[in-house]
C-alpha cells in the first residue's frame, strides 16, 4: 500500500494554495465595478460562495475519502455514478474548463507584465503577452515534470506576500469604517448577483484538492478538516484584501483606474517608490504564473487520463509517456492547441462584445462546471440511502445545501446575456461526449491496473 505522506497541516496548505492566485487580485475591481462600488455587497458575494464551496467540499470529501484512487472528479463520477458521467466531465475539462482558464490567467498576466514595463496597455498586446506565458509554461512543464512541479511549490510561498501586504496596509492606513457605510446604500449597476461569477473566479480550484485525497494520512478525518477550513482561511484573507483595498484606495477610485492599474497604485503607494511597487508587482505576477502553471500541470495530465480509460478517439496515442521528460508529450501538445483556441476565442469576446472586460469566458465555464458538480453531490445522497454515508448532516443536509450553494451559482451565471450562447457551446461537447461513451461499450472493460504502476500514472 502507497504511504500516505501529509498531515492536516499540509493538506490545508496545498488547498489554500491552489485556490490563492490570481482572481483576487484581479476581481476586486470586478466585484466593485458590478455592485456599484458597493463594498459591503461585495463581501456578501464572497461570503456566499464561501459558503456554497464549505458545503461542497464537505459533499465531494464523502467520495474522496471512499477511494484510495487519484484522479479528482473523473475518478469519483467513474466510481459513483457512471462512466458516462466521468466521459462527460473529462471532455468538458479537457475542451473548456481549463483550457478556457489557462487562458483567462494567462490574459490576467499579461496585463500585469504590461503594466510593470510601462508598455502600451492593448487587448493585441495583452493576448501575444498571454501566448508567450502559456508557451512558456508549456515548455517548462513538458520539458520536465519535477521543474514544473518546483516553481509550484515556489509561488505558493510567494503569492501570500503581496496579498497580506497590502491588505493590512489598507486596513492600518485606510478607513475600513467609512468606506463600508459610505458605499452601503448606493445605488448598483445590476444585482449582486452579477458579483458571484467574479467571486467564484477567485475560489475556483478547490475541487483539484481533492486529488490528493490518497496521500493524506487519516484522510477521513483530515480531508474533511481541511475542506472546512481552508476556504474558510481563503475567505479571511480575501474579506481582508477586499475591504483593505477598498479602504485604502476608495471603491470609485478602484473603479475608475480599472483591473490593472489600481493594484500597480496601490504597490506604488503602499512603499514610496517605483522600485518597491515594481517588486510587489513582480510577486503579484509570479502568483498569476504559479496559478497558471498548476491548471496547465494538470491540463497535460488530462488527455493521457482519458486516454487510458479509453474515453476518447484514437486513445492509443496519448498515452505513451517520454521516458526523458517524464510527461505524456502528445496529451501535452493537444491540451496546448486547446488552449491556444481559447485564447483567440477570448480575443474574438474582449474585442467585439465584453469590450468592458467585466466579463470573460472562464466565468460560463465555471457556471456549468457546477452544472455537473451537482451529480457528485447527488452521488453522496445516493450512498446515504444505500446506508453507506451515516447520519442525516452527512448524508442529505450536507449535499442538500451543497447542491442550493450550485444553484445560486448556476443563477448569477444567467445575469450574463451570453450564458445562453456558451450554454450550447458547453451542452453539444457534453452531447458528443455522451454519444461517445453510448457508442463505446468496451470502456467499461477498461484496467487501468497496468498504468497505476508507473510513476506518472499515480496522478491519474
Amino acid at each position: 500500500m502507497e504511504q500516505r505522506k501529509y498531515g492536516l497541516f499540509t493538506a490545508i496548505s496545498m488547498i489554500v494554495g491552489i485556490v490563492i492566485g490570481s482572481g483576487i487580485f484581479f476581481k476586486s475591481y470586478n466585484i466593485l465595478a458590478l455592485t456599484g462600488g458597493n463594498v459591503s455587497q461585495g463581501v456578501l458575494a464572497l461570503c456566499l460562495a464561501a459558503i456554497s464551496i464549505v458545503f461542497g467540499c464537505l459533499a465531494i470529501s464523502e467520495l474522496a475519502s471512499r477511494t484510495d484512487s487519484a484522479g479528482g472528479v473523473i475518478t469519483y463520477s467513474e466510481n459513483f455514478w457512471s462512466k458516462k458521467l466521468a466521459i462527460v466531465f473529462g471532455w468538458f475539462h479537457m475542451w473548456i474548463y481549463y483550457p478556457t482558464l489557462i487562458a483567462i490567467i494567462a490574459w490576467i498576466a499579461g496585463i500585469y507584465i504590461n503594466n510593470l514595463f510601462g508598455w502600451k496597455n492593448t487587448l493585441e498586446l495583452q493576448v501575444l503577452i498571454s501566448l508567450v506565458v502559456i508557451l512558456f509554461l508549456y515548455a517548462m512543464n513538458m520539458i520536465s515534470a519535477k521543474l514544473g512541479g518546483g516553481f509550484q511549490r515556489t509561488s505558493v510561498v510567494l503569492k501570500m506576500i503581496p496579498l497580506v501586504l497590502l491588505a493590512i496596509a489598507g486596513l492600518i492606513w485606510g478607513d475600513p469604517v467609512t468606506t463600508w457605510t459610505a458605499h452601503a446604500t448606493k445605488e448598483t449597476s445590476g444585482t449582486w448577483l452579477k458579483a458571484i461569477p467574479a467571486v467564484l473566479f477567485s475560489f475556483d480550484g478547490w475541487i483539484v484538492a481533492t486529488t490528493i485525497c490518497h496521500e493524506i494520512k487519516e484522510s477521513k478525518k483530515n480531508l474533511y478538516l481541511a475542506l472546512v477550513f481552508s476556504p474558510l482561511i481563503v475567505l479571511v484573507l480575501y474579506i481582508m484584501y477586499f475591504v483593505g483595498m477598498s479602504a485604502y484606495m476608495g471603491p470609485d477610485q478602484i473603479i475608475a483606474m480599472g483591473a490593472s492599474e489600481h493594484l500597480a497604485a496601490a504597490a506604488t503607494k503602499l512603499v514610496g517608490s517605483q522600485i518597491g511597487a515594481k517588486l510587489i508587482m513582480i510577486l503579484v505576477i509570479i502568483s498569476v504564473l504559479g496559478t497558471d502553471n498548476g491548471l496547465i500541470l494538470s491540463n497535460i495530465r488530462l488527455p493521457y487520463s482519458l486516454a487510458i480509460r479509453k474515453m476518447m478517439p484514437s486513445s492509443d496515442k496519448y498515452t505513451t509517456v517520454d521516458k526523458v521528460h517524464g510527461v505524456p508529450m502528445r496529451s501535452g501538445y493537444f491540451s496546448l492547441f486547446v488552449a491556444l483556441f481559447w485564447v483567440v476565442m477570448h480575443y474574438i469576446t474582449q474585442k467585439f462584445i465584453w469590450k468592458d472586460g467585466l466579463h470573460d469566458i472562464s466565468e460560463i465555464a465555471m457556471v456549468v462546471n457546477y452544472i455537473l458538480i451537482i451529480f457528485l453531490y447527488l452521488a453522496v445522497i445516493k450512498l446515504a440511502i444505500k446506508g453507506e454515508v451515516k447520519g442525516v448532516v452527512r448524508g442529505w443536509i450536507i449535499p442538500i445545501l451543497a447542491i442550493v450553494g450550485a444553484l445560486i451559482i448556476v443563477n448569477s451565471g444567467f445575469q450574463n446575456e451570453l450564458f445562453g450562447i456558451f450554454l450550447v457551446i458547453c451542452l453539444v461537447v457534453v452531447g458528443i461526449a455522451y454519444l461517445f461513451a453510448v457508442k463505446h461499450p468496451e470502456i467499461d472493460k477498461v484496467d487501468l491496473k497496468s498504468f497505476e504502476s508507473t510513476e506518472f500514472g499515480k496522478d491519474v
